[in-house]
């Protein structure tokens, strides 16, 4: 049964729709991958001589494992935000003769084989090899390398069981880090010494291997819930049932002034304002918008001009930089039956277009009492709201005719990658990059004006070619219309 899963599992990869940019990502991914196999194992061949010289007198043994707390804590909440548990399309499976617990041991299976599982591997095998090679008992070692190995297998599970205890909350992140830092700060105030209980636990249990059964037996545990919420939960009509809830109606009245666009413009802010995920976007406003407090008031920034106007194109440009990278994909449950009415494609893009450029308008003025830093940071927010005008609206609008990756709406919207591919962060270079190497080429070459300068003509450009710029966008989404609803038609 496993080896079915897994050649659906490869055909589900190789005939996707983003087989090509999904690969193209894989393969970078697995550049990144090597880079850290091997910072791993750079730490688990050197750690030993890097323990004995930062605590010369200290067993470097025991300085380890003092820091397993750390790294337990630190690994939990990077998985939190990074590692999502492995799907697969399901709902055909439930009318076959398939049960569903293998379905659900082969998904949570599936987890173990994560990267993220396998990192720490390279530093602790390495690590524990130099132990023994220095004269440490090899028994007692090779028990220590197992516990650390099922200490990752109950990470990986207790961050399922936190992940699905806090996905219906807004801001889904705060229990974890509420608990992350409760449990650093009972430790680093000596209220209760975790560390140091967690280090000699280990080692008691790398001396008396029948310990062992206490991690097994914990591991077991997490591993059985986390079975008994996705047994629970996989049924054909588990998603059927809707959340009964009252009706709160908006004013949007105001959009009709925008003529032949505001439909569009109603069915954007109303998609904005009911969905988790697409309501990230208003909240990560707040974000974008205090951005500048953590360099401005910092007196080792100001002496960095040349950086204010990186900074001036993120804050007025937040929401264009979060909203704009997922068009069309935020439609994406819906655009099928869009594609096939009677509408013009341009001023379906022109919704888009004026929603973005609105927000850089409103995030601008909002940004005006950052000159109580200085004007020069003014006049490098006003260049940069004018670029994001003319330039990074037309460059996230093109970026989206190449989109071809679905967004499920009513997943949590905190650190949420799906609908995430090459595109998103190949967009980033014009977005962010190449506006800081415009400026600090100006700002070096003639002055802090005329990098402002050079922006600001950049955006009038745009902005003057606008029209001619969307002609030439809503051709290349003509271009991709039929990919995109054959794309969004599939689960990536």
């Amino acid at each position: 049964m496993v080896s079915k899963f897994l050649s659906l599992e490869w055909k589900s990869f190789v005939r996707s729709a983003s087989f090509g940019k999904g690969l193209a990502l894989k393969i970078l991914m697995g550049f990144l991958s090597l880079y850290f196999i091997s910072i791993f194992l750079f730490m688990g061949f050197f750690m030993f001589k890097i323990l004995k010289e930062v605590s010369p007198e200290r067993d470097p043994f025991i300085v380890f494992n003092g820091l397993l707390f750390f790294w337990i804590i630190a690994d939990l909440v990077i998985r939190f935000f990074f590692q999502k548990l492995p799907t697969m399309s399901v709902k055909p499976l439930l009318t076959l003769p398939i049960k569903r617990k293998s379905i659900v041991h082969f998904v949570l299976g599936k987890s173990l084989t994560a990267l993220i599982n396998f990192l720490p591997l390279f530093a602790i095998i390495p690590f524990g090899i130099t132990l023994m090679n220095n004269g440490y008992n090899k028994a007692i070692i090779l028990t220590w390398m197992i516990t650390l190995i099922i200490i990752i297998a109950i990470n990986n599970f207790l961050n399922f069981i936190i992940e699905n205890l806090s996905a219906e909350t807004e801001l889904s992140f705060l229990p974890i880090i509420a608990f992350a830092g409760t449990l650093f700060g009972l430790n680093h105030f000596n209220i209760i010494n975790i560390s140091e209980s967690l280090s000699k636990g280990v080692i008691a249990i790398s001396e008396t291997p029948i310990l062992l059964i206490i991690p097994f037996g914990i591991l077991a545990c997490l591993y059985l819930y986390n079975f008994k919420i996705l047994n629970q939960k996989l049924f054909l009509d588990s998603g059927l049932k809707t959340k009964i809830q009252e009706v709160k109606a908006s004013n949007l009245e105001w959009t009709k002034n925008f003529g032949d666009i505001a439909p569009f413009m109603q069915l954007d802010l109303k998609l904005i304002w009911r969905n988790k995920r697409s309501k990230s976007s208003v909240w990560i406003l707040l974000i974008g918008l205090f951005y500048g407090l953590f360099f401005y008031p910092n007196p080792a920034y100001q002496n960095m001009p040349w950086f204010y106007g990186f900074i001036g194109v993120f804050v007025t440009g937040i929401f264009l930089i979060n909203f704009g990278q997922f068009i069309p994909a935020w439609d994406s449950g819906y655009y099928k039956l869009l594609m096939s009415q009677n509408i013009k494609y341009e001023q379906y893009l022109k919704s888009k277009y004026t929603l973005m450029a609105l927000s850089v308008v409103i995030l601008f003025v909002l940004s005006i009492p950052y000159v109580y830093f200085g004007w020069k940071i003014l006049l490098a927010h006003f260049a940069a709201a004018i670029y994001n005008l003319g330039v990074n609206t037309h460059v996230i609008l093109f970026g989206g005719s190449f989109n071809r990756k679905k967004i499920d709406l009513n997943q949590r919207a905190a650190f949420n990658y799906q609908g995430t591919g090459a595109v998103q962060w190949l967009i980033g270079i014009p977005l962010m990059l190449l506006p800081l190497a415009i400026f600090g080429l100006f700002y070096f070459l003639a002055g802090f004006e005329t990098g402002c300068l050079a922006l600001a003509v950049l955006g009038i450009i745009g902005i003057i070619f606008h029209q001619k710029l969307m002609t030439f966008i809503t051709s290349k989404y003509l271009d991709s219309k039929y990919k995109m609803i054959d794309a969004f038609s599939q689960d990536n």
